[in-house]
């Protein structure tokens, strides 16, 4: 009889064991566990037990015992309960939280600093210094290029919050290079980049950029200045005194990114261009086009294109006409 109760006590204590080591456990309310690289699987496990995510570290020791595999350090999120075995994958994954970072066509560096910023990956300012210190990312690309301007790829990232700057600079560039592998993309990168990013800050429609392409290169051609403002706009960043608008001061500024005064392409990239105006930028329509008023300042939402002056002070006057009526309203 006492041999029969000592074995419903070992079956109990087995069932407990069981029950604690199969049912779910954790609260209901979001939790975040960091995990720094090197710590070994004991300290994993203290570490889960006093954040409220296991019920026995020893229990969760003797399943790395078990199961084997390498625990990974980084941020892990936790807002349900779940079984330890499911904890346990999730660190042998390296099932870490991410945030998720979008960089729409046409960002440039300002920009994406401070969406950076808004997402709580770090400041705008470390990013800012990091793009400049990182150029070597590129050095093959566009050996001249003082910054990553152009090569941080628009896209939709999943970062950590653990990332460096130099890290989530390396992942966009790196989407670049894929991209352009796919557009066949050779060659002198800097010029078809730089002419990409002015043709992506003109206009937001796919099918007239390889029309404002053709106006860019038409232009450079005959050794007539491209008169883009979107660049007038990036000087007036770069000098840390854009105001919103274009004023006759900044159509005067001698920065070489002034197009107005200086003819040819500006000396670098503006924006990040998507692959739209990459491909246009690579094949231009073939066009007389010499003019056109952009789609991004037109209320009619489409680019007005002209060979002749006469044309274009025609469009400008469309443009205006319908830029009243569209106030007025």
């Amino acid at each position: 009889m006492r041999r029969f109760f000592l074995l419903l006590i070992i079956a109990a204590v087995i069932a407990g064991v069981a029950y604690w080591a199969v049912a779910p456990f954790g609260s209901s309310s979001e939790k975040f566990v960091d995990i720094a690289p090197g710590t070994p699987s004991r300290h994993i496990a203290a570490q889960l037990e006093q954040n409220g995510i296991i019920r026995n570290k020893y229990l969760f020791d003797a399943m790395h015992a078990i199961k084997g595999g390498t625990l990974k350090a980084g941020e892990y999120r936790f807002d349900h309960p779940l079984k330890m075995s499911e904890v346990y994958d999730r660190l042998k994954r390296g099932d870490v939280y991410t945030v998720s970072l979008t960089i729409p066509e046409g960002s440039n560096l300002f920009d994406i600093a401070q969406r950076i910023q808004k997402a709580g990956l770090g400041s705008k300012e470390s990013f800012m210094t990091a793009a400049h210190a990182n150029v070597k990312l590129i050095a093959d690309l566009d050996p001249k290029a003082t910054t990553l301007e152009g090569y941080l790829f628009p896209d939709t990232y999943h970062f950590s919050r653990h990332m460096t700057p130099l890290q989530m600079q390396e992942a966009m560039v790196r989407r670049f290079r894929q991209v352009a592998a796919q557009l066949g993309l050779s060659g002198d990168d800097h010029h078809i980049v730089t002419l990409a990013s002015l043709v992506e800050r003109e206009t937001p429609i796919p099918e007239e950029r390889p029309l404002v392409a053709s106006v860019f290169v038409n232009r450079m051609a005959k050794g007539m200045p491209l008169m883009t403002d979107p660049s007038v706009i990036y000087a007036a960043l770069l000098d840390g005194h854009y105001r919103g608008a274009i004023y006759a001061s900044d159509l005067q500024s001698n920065s070489p990114y002034n197009t107005y005064k200086h003819t040819g392409l500006p000396p670098g990239p503006i924006c990040s261009p998507g692959a739209a105006s990459l491909k246009a930028a690579m094949h231009p329509a073939q066009t007389d086009y010499m003019y056109f008023v952009a789609a991004s300042a037109n209320p009619s939402g489409k680019s007005r294109f002209s060979a002749t002056l006469e044309q274009h002070a025609h469009d400008v006057a469309a443009y205006r006409k319908s830029l009243h009526q569209a106030s007025s309203r």
